[in-house]
């Protein structure tokens, strides 16, 4: 009994042993059978499909979990990338673990990883933060709890939200070196390199791009102490530091926004009292 995870990618793409995998397996689960449907008939590969996406993952999972624990073997494969990135195959996986049931993985191509390799910045350390929040506010919010990592980050967006995002990221992060990556692994696979000001000028003036977009930004080029000293970073702790002292007193305010922004509580401290707030009662 046993799940395996393989992307598909495009017809090209997919590995030997993936082929050969999805031949053997009792059923396939993969988030559009029509997609699926397409590769299978490029290979001669007869297996049953079974669709399992976000819509129906609440349904379908307990009845797959059931299935391999009589004893079948069964495959979850994407529509393109790898499965289990911002996906819920993650969820299907942790139920198969819980149960003793095994799963392996069979590697293929990755947006992330592709992103990452071809961006031309630091790759040894890195952060995914996956898909940003889509309202303005919650997004500022999440580019400033990110913004003090050491390491390259690494986003997934929507087309119709990048020049949005690209102009948060720039507000949140300063002019850092980044990278927009779209339909990695794909047919149409595009790259364009440029400092975070520039493309998001780029991006909204040329409008939303088409197909999947995966967003790579260097790491801070000063630690973070000396970084919170920039405009642009005063003005995301103030606003996080605002957020949080208008519910908590002023000392778990402080820590609540030194341990999400990874920056000295005694700088944050003295950040606080500038400001003038006064703790509630």
């Amino acid at each position: 009994m046993s799940i395996v995870a393989t992307p598909i990618g495009n017809a090209g793409d997919i590995t030997l042993r993936a082929l050969d995998t999805l031949r053997r397996v009792a059923a396939v689960a993969c988030e559009d059978t029509r997609v699926t449907m397409k590769l299978f008939a490029i290979h001669g590969i007869p297996t049953r499909l079974i669709a399992y996406h976000d819509h129906n993952a609440e349904e379908m999972r307990p009845k797959i979990v059931a299935r391999l624990a009589a004893g079948e073997a069964l495959a979850l494969v994407s529509d393109a990338g790898t499965p289990l990135i911002s996906d819920p195959g993650y969820k299907l996986v942790r139920e198969c673990l819980d149960r003793g049931i095994a799963v392996t993985a069979l590697p293929g191509p990755s947006a992330l990883t592709c992103a990452l390799m071809l961006a031309g910045l630091p790759t040894d350390r890195f952060f995914f933060a996956g898909f940003l929040p889509a309202r303005e506010g919650a997004r500022r919010t999440a580019i400033a709890e990110i913004a003090a990592i050491p390491g390259s980050l690494v986003l997934y967006e929507a087309p119709q939200r990048l020049a949005a995002c690209l102009h948060d990221l720039s507000r949140g992060l300063g002019d850092r070196p980044a990278a927009v990556a779209r339909e990695l692994t794909k047919r149409f696979e595009e790259l364009r390199r440029d400092r975070l000001p520039a493309l998001a000028a780029h991006y909204a003036a040329a409008g939303a791009p088409k197909g999947e977009v995966v967003i790579v930004v260097g790491p801070p080029d000063r630690p973070a102490e000396a970084a919170a000293g920039t405009a642009a970073a005063e003005a995301w702790l103030d606003q996080m530091l605002g957020e949080a002292m208008a519910r908590l007193s002023l000392r778990d305010a402080v820590a609540e926004v030194a341990a999400v922004a990874g920056l000295p509580r005694r700088l944050v401290y003295q950040r606080a009292l500038a400001l003038g707030h006064a703790a509630p009662r």
